[in-house]
């Protein structure tokens, strides 16, 4: 049965028990609530907010995100939302939003993405293109699709008060955020996915690795955060529109992203270090954004606040017993390249079929073992990654001189486009950091030997190498390679005379695990996977690929934690 957010119904009962209890509903829980939904799991997601965000949060949906969203069959109601189908998604860089352009990346509207995308080689080999919307819309969405799963108890005004492993399984009680009776929770697991805060993470006592504190004068030190509407603004604006503005001068550095594409933006500028944004009232938010256009615009303040650019922090553990840790509970950003919200997705996208493997029976607890195996080096690289965009950008110096209509002015806002021109493309055309996050080394992965080519943030060379993405191909019929996939374990046969597969399907049937074998002759494809037979795990991750299925069993037990392969064969 499921929950709505009203916490004044009738009694609640006094106890309850669960398979997963998950604390945190932003997208990182919800996700995991999908993702558990969907194959029939019991959890319980509770979180203290009395709904999803108010506030737009990230507002940058990647397009290895967009393809797990199409995997889940909700891609097109995402990319419906935020802007219109026909705004811009343009990153601008200016030195006030009425001064000049100092740069510009053109990237497809959402309109132009769904077609564009199925003519993309290369890097851009995909089956969904990124899309620029805000994070609010999207957990409204995921909220929507984790409601309607029977076995998804969702309870927004909610707040998990305690928690203990007992080695079995995890007792825990919850109690309405507002007040009311306290109930009592047994679960088998608990997933902390309740933000860089995290009650979860603190209660296990695992400390933050990596860095924090980093200075720049942008994106490094402390922002101050403005939810605003303001119809004026585009008229005020003496350029083409674009989705992000980003404000480049001596005087006050910030970026701004449209939100619904009409009138509402999210604003977030750099504070010098003699201010104190804490005390800034609505008066100095219109201060702020005044400084930022160049002209003063009017602007109705939703809501404001203050946060800290300039980490780059990743939980040293992920996993203690029973109780995992997720999302930003894990890992915390400074939100250059919109990698935050998208790597705590595909935290949840891993770890909710291995824990549906475990309680299914169908695979050991060791499988769980691999969740901080894979998740955490790839929450390392990103965070790498999302540091070193900020540096390229809030590093940069903006000089008094840049404003000046003068042949100095024109000099120093040349070197600025230059720079901002080679930054956008750094930050905003990543294919690389998309889908080039790997899981080699990790013990549910069978290595073939091969070796994948270089990560680079720019490029992405599609590869069939355990441990990565599949490579993606639109089939000859117009439909993607990735929508034939099963919903947990797909086999590829591929050519025009593959090995047998029987082998697989007679393990697959015997383990009670759902396998869908897909023939493709083409040997476009067989040469793109360069192996005739390959393993999809549910998660869309190559984890073996080979010329014959005569270690069917070997393969399957190390790509469920049994063992390893060659343990099966010294």
């Amino acid at each position: 049965m499921t929950h709505s957010t009203n916490t004044t119904a009738p009694a609640q009962p006094c106890s309850l028990e669960t398979e997963i209890l998950i604390a945190g509903g932003g997208p990182c829980g919800l996700m995991l609530a999908n993702e558990l939904g969907r194959r029939g799991i019991r959890c319980l997601l509770v979180d203290a907010k009395p709904g999803t965000a108010f506030n737009p949060q990230a507002n940058a949906t990647q397009a290895r995100t967009m393809e797990h969203f199409r995997r889940l069959g909700f891609a097109h109601e995402i990319r419906r939302l935020g802007l219109p189908a026909d705004h811009p998604t343009d990153i601008a860089y200016f030195t006030r939003y009425t001064g000049h352009e100092l740069a510009r990346i053109h990237l497809p509207t959402a309109a132009e993405a769904t077609e564009k995308i199925k003519a993309m080689t290369g890097s851009w080999s995909a089956a969904e293109l990124p899309h620029r919307v805000s994070q609010k819309f999207v957990e409204a969405a995921l909220r929507g699709h984790a409601e309607a799963w029977p076995m998804a108890d969702v309870r927004y005004g909610w707040r998990l008060e305690r928690f203990a492993d007992t080695g079995d399984g995890i007792d825990a009680c919850i109690r309405p955020a507002d007040g009311g009776a306290p109930v009592e929770v047994k679960a088998r697991f608990l997933v902390g996915a309740d933000g860089p805060r995290s009650i979860v993470r603190s209660e296990l006592g695992i400390e933050w690795g990596g860095v924090t504190g980093i200075q720049r004068d942008f994106m490094g030190g402390k922002m101050f955060a403005i939810y605003l509407r303001s119809a004026q603004f585009i008229s005020a604006l003496t350029h083409p529109k674009a989705w992000m503005y980003v404000a480049v001068n001596h005087e006050r550095r910030a970026f701004m992203a449209s939100v619904d594409g009409v009138a509402e933006y999210a604003f977030h500028a750099a504070v010098h270090p003699h201010e104190n944004p804490e005390t800034w009232t609505e008066a100095d938010a219109r201060r702020i954004f005044a400084q930022t256009v160049g002209v003063d615009v009017p602007i109705e303040v939703l809501s404001m606040g203050v946060w800290q650019a300039g980490h780059a922090l990743v939980a040293k553990q992920f996993q203690r017993g029973r109780v995992f840790i997720a999302g930003d509970a894990a890992h915390l950003f400074t939100p250059t390249g919109g990698l935050g919200y998208n790597t705590a997705v595909e935290d949840a996208v891993n770890l909710g079929w291995k824990l549906a493997a475990v309680l299914r029976g169908q695979a050991p607890d060791t499988l769980l073992e691999s969740y901080e195996a894979e998740r955490r080096p790839l929450a390392e690289r990103n965070t790498g990654y999302a540091r070193r965009f900020a540096d390229s950008v809030g590093l940069f110096a903006a000089s008094p001189e840049l404003e000046e209509d003068s042949p100095r002015g024109d000099a120093e806002r040349r070197a600025a486009a230059e720079h901002l021109d080679a930054h956008a493309r750094l930050e905003f055309n990543i294919p690389g950091v998309t889908f080039g996050g790997r899981y080699d080394g990790s013990p549910v992965i069978v290595s073939d030997g091969t070796a994948a080519p270089p990560d680079e943030p720019n490029r992405y060379v599609p590869t069939a190498c355990p441990g990565g993405r599949p490579p993606h191909a639109w089939l000859e019929d117009g439909r993607s390679l990735f929508d034939l996939f099963g919903r947990d374990w797909t086999v590829l046969a591929l050519g025009s005379a593959p090995p047998d597969t029987a082998p697989f399907e007679a393990l697959a049937h015997a383990r009670g695990l759902d396998l869908r074998v897909v023939r493709l002759a083409e040997r476009v494809l067989r040469d793109l996977y360069e192996a005739p037979l390959v393993l999809i795990r549910p998660d869309q991750i190559v984890a073996w690929r080979g010329s014959s299925a005569d270690d069917a069993q070997a393969v399957f037990d190390q790509a469920t934690g049994h063992h390893p392969l060659q343990e099966n064969h010294p």
